[in-house]
C-alpha cells in the first residue's frame, strides 16, 4: 500500500519523518523521494539484518537518512537524543518481512526446519523454544488462544507439555509435527494448521502487542501539529488495538482529542496489488493527524 501510505502522510520538502519498521527500506525510499530535496528520515528496526538491507536501499539518498537498531516504542528517546522535539510523519508496517520468513534462519516460518528462535532482535534473551519449555500448560493454552486465536489451544498446549517431558522442542519441524498430531483433521483446511501457533509465539517472544500499545500512548507527543501517522497491521489483534486507540485519541465532537482520524474506515489493498503481491491481502491501513 505504498501509494496510499505516501498520500496519507502528505510528505513535504524539508519534513522530518520516521519509518519505525524500516525493513528493506521501501516505504522509507518513497518518503525520501516525496520529501525531496531536503526531507529527512529516521529509520528504526529491531532486526540488524533489516538495518543492513535498508542501508543499501537508501544509499542514493546520501545523508538525508539515518538508521538505528531500535524498536518503534522507543521513538521518543531516539528523537530526544537527536534534539528533535517532534516529527512530520510516522509510518509503521507491522508485518513480518519476506526476508525474515525466507532467509533469517530464526524460525519465523513453519515451511523449513530452523531453530525455534523467533526473536526479531537477536539481543533479546527469550526465544520461542524457551517459552515452550518454561510456560505451564494453562499459560501455553492462554497464549495460543489470545495471541493466535487458536480454537484448539488447550489441546496443543497439552501436547506440548507431554512432548517436552520426553525431549525439548527445539526446531520448527518439532512444533509443526506436534500441531499436526494434536489437531483433529489437520491439513484439511487451506490455512496451515501451525499458522496460529507460530503467530502466537512470535507475538509473545517479541512483545509485539505490548510495544504497539506503548507506542500509541506516546504518539501525540512525538507528532507536530499537522503531523501524520500511518499504521499497517496484518491481523485482527493488532488492528483492534490501533483502531480503538486512535479512536480514543481523536476524542468526541464535544471534547476533541489530540488526533483527527484520516481513515474513518480501514483501508485495504487494491485488487491489482493483491494480484501482484499475495502477501498484501491481509494488510489493513489506518491513519490519523495531530491537531
Amino acid at each position: 500500500m505504498l501509494a496510499e501510505v505516501t498520500a496519507l502522510l502528505a510528505c513535504r520538502p524539508g519534513g522530518i519523518y520516521v519509518d519505525g519498521t524500516v525493513g528493506g527500506g521501501g516505504h522509507a525510499a518513497a518518503i525520501l523521494e516525496a520529501s525531496a530535496p531536503e526531507g529527512r528520515l529516521i529509520g528504526l528496526d529491531r532486526d540488524p539484518e533489516a538495518i543492513g538491507r535498508a542501508g543499501e536501499t537508501l544509499k542514493p539518498f546520501g545523508e538525508r537518512f539515518e538508521l538505528h537498531q531500535e524498536n518503534f516504542d522507543r521513538i521518543a528517546e531516539v528523537l530526544a537524543e537527536r534534539g528533535i522535539p517532534a516529527v512530520d510523519g510516522i509510518v509503521l508496517d507491522l508485518g513480518v518481512s519476506l526476508d525474515q520468513l525466507e532467509s533469517s534462519g530464526r524460525g519465523f516460518s513453519f515451511r523449513r526446519e530452523e531453530p525455534l528462535d523467533m526473536r526479531m532482535d537477536p539481543r533479546s534473551q527469550q526465544t520461542a523454544a524457551d517459552l515452550l519449555a518454561r510456560l505451564s500448560e494453562e499459560e501455553l493454552a492462554r497464549l495460543f488462544r489470545e495471541f493466535g486465536e487458536e480454537r484448539h489451544a488447550r489441546r496443543i498446549a497439552h501436547a506440548v507439555v507431554r512432548a517436552r517431558a520426553r525431549r525439548p522442542l527445539e526446531t520448527t519441524t518439532d512444533l509443526v509435527q506436534l500441531v499436526y498430531a494434536a489437531i483433529p483433521g489437520a491439513g484439511r483446511s487451506r490455512l496451515h494448521p501451525a499458522t496460529r501457533v507460530f503467530m502466537a509465539l512470535r507475538i509473545a517472544v517479541n512483545r509485539e502487542l505490548e510495544r504497539l500499545a506503548s507506542f500509541l500512548d506516546r504518539l501525540p507527543g512525538v507528532l507536530r501539529p499537522g503531523g501524520r501517522v500511518c499504521i499497517l497491521s496484518f491481523h485482527s489483534l493488532e488492528d483492534r488495538i490501533v483502531k480503538h486507540r486512535l479512536r480514543d485519541l481523536s476524542g468526541r465532537r464535544e471534547t476533541p482529542g489530540p488526533l483527527r482520524l484520516l481513515t474513518r474506515r480501514v483501508l485495504r489493498p487494491r485488487p491489482e496489488e493483491i494480484a501482484a503481491n499475495p502477501l498484501a491481502r491481509s494488510a489493513r491501513l489506518r491513519a490519523a493527524e495531530r491537531i
